[in-house]
């Protein structure tokens, strides 16, 4: 097998849930490769380490968003009459409306698929048409991003990855995902929806800054194969500069360190 389709099988590799076959055609490919096998050996270190814990910056940061957002709603709630367009965002903003919003633009695509089968429609109807799905779906993402759980944050990072092209608030919230998120899973989707779109302008210098700032071991080596990934020519110089902060793990300084002899 090549080196890509073992990378495919390292992750239940490492979790021990492969077949007894396939668990064979991975250590014999590890014998005889070098690069894969440091692979492996990187993400058992970043294994061991014990789990992130959100700073006190963080932690201050968030439960001022929280604040905010829990005084503006008491202050809705306690109006006789509130706007229509303020009561329908209020609801978006909700777990129970974020996810019925999904069940509704899967329901809408069903209907505009068999509609479409059913009649010819004009391509420039049809555009449009493929326009309204996408801007539901960019605003359903937009709302799942700014929820308390992580678990529904990675859906709204999911839900970006079904576009071509990344509305500018969305791409925003992305690259702000990436950069603030406490969720080390959540910044980890979000680095994965971005490389999608790396043809989209400001999506490589939002990682050339994330990589600087993230604390987390396992998003800085993540940041580190993405630019190798990439090829960028200003990558060599900003890992040079992360390598050389002071309290860098260990691990990561050798990923940089390899990182840098590739890009050369």
């Amino acid at each position: 097998m090549k080196c890509e389709q073992i990378a495919e099988l390292l992750p239940d590799y490492l979790q021990r849930a492969l077949s007894p076959d396939q668990d064979k055609i991975v250590e014999q490919h590890l014998a005889a490769c070098a690069d894969c096998t440091e692979a492996v050996a990187l993400w058992k270190k970043l294994a061991a380490l014990p789990d992130e814990q959100p700073s006190p910056a963080s932690r201050e940061r968030f439960d001022a968003m929280l604040h905010a957002w829990q005084s503006g709603r008491a202050e809705n709630l306690g109006t006789e009459k509130r706007p229509a367009l303020g009561s329908i965002i209020d609801w978006l903003r909700s777990p129970v409306g974020a996810v019925a919003w999904s069940i509704a633009l899967l329901v809408l695509g069903a209907y505009l698929g068999l509609q479409l089968g059913r009649a010819k429609s004009s391509s420039q109807d049809l555009a449009g048409m493929h326009s309204e799905l996408a801007s539901m779906r960019q605003l359903v993402a937009l709302s799942m991003l700014q929820q308390e759980s992580a678990s529904q944050r990675l859906e709204g990072v999911s839900w970006t990855r079904r576009e071509d092209r990344l509305d500018p608030q969305v791409l925003s919230a992305l690259k702000h995902t990436l950069r603030y998120d406490p969720s080390v899973d959540v910044r980890l989707a979000a680095l994965d929806a971005l490389s999608r779109h790396a043809a989209q302008p400001q999506v490589r210098s939002s990682v050339f800054d994330a990589l600087q700032e993230q604390q987390s071991p396992l998003v800085q080596v993540a940041l580190i194969d993405q630019l190798v990934e990439w090829r960028d020519p200003q990558a060599a110089q900003h890992l040079e500069k992360l390598r050389q902060s002071p309290n860098l793990n260990p691990t990561v300084r050798q990923r940089a360190d390899w990182a840098i002899s590739k890009l050369n």
